[in-house]
């Protein structure tokens, strides 16, 4: 049972123990009260229908969302990936004259040498013990 319907079965009550309204203090009183009753029940059920039908427009706005973030988040997806792919072909080492940071990836390792574009100084690269170091070379 709603609200509004709790209230009117209450009128019928207070309608059927014919209470008199005009005279008697407690049946002004009960009258009020259930006036009150109604209007409440009224105001509540008009805040549920709204409840709903907001509940329903977040629905269709995260929806909404949920496609632009698609959209979105897409190119960044893919751009992790190409950059994951990306990230096991090079790595950074610093130039021993220069000291600016230069990307060598797998062409620059087999040749064994690299130039600096800063400085344009060459230098050879130092395989032992798993790790790269810039060893000066040739000018």
């Amino acid at each position: 049972m709603t609200i509004s319907e709790k209230v009117a079965y209450l009128k019928g009550l207070a309608e059927g123990l014919n209470l008199d309204t005009e005279k008697s203090k407690e049946g002004k009183l009960i009258s009020v009260m259930i006036g009150i009753l109604e209007e409440v029940g009224l105001s509540i059920e008009d805040l549920e229908e709204n409840a709903q039908a907001l509940g329903e427009e977040i629905d269709v706005l995260s929806d909404d969302l949920a496609d632009v973030e698609s959209v979105v988040f897409e190119d960044e997806e893919e751009d992790e990936d190409e950059a994951e792919d990306y990230d096991d072909d090079w790595f950074e080492v610093e130039c021993p004259t220069c000291e600016e940071p230069l990307i060598i990836d797998d062409k620059a390792l087999a040749d064994g040498f690299i130039q600096c574009p800063n400085c344009q100084s060459k230098f050879s690269l130092d395989l032992s013990d798993d790790t790269v170091e810039a060893d000066e070379g040739e000018e």
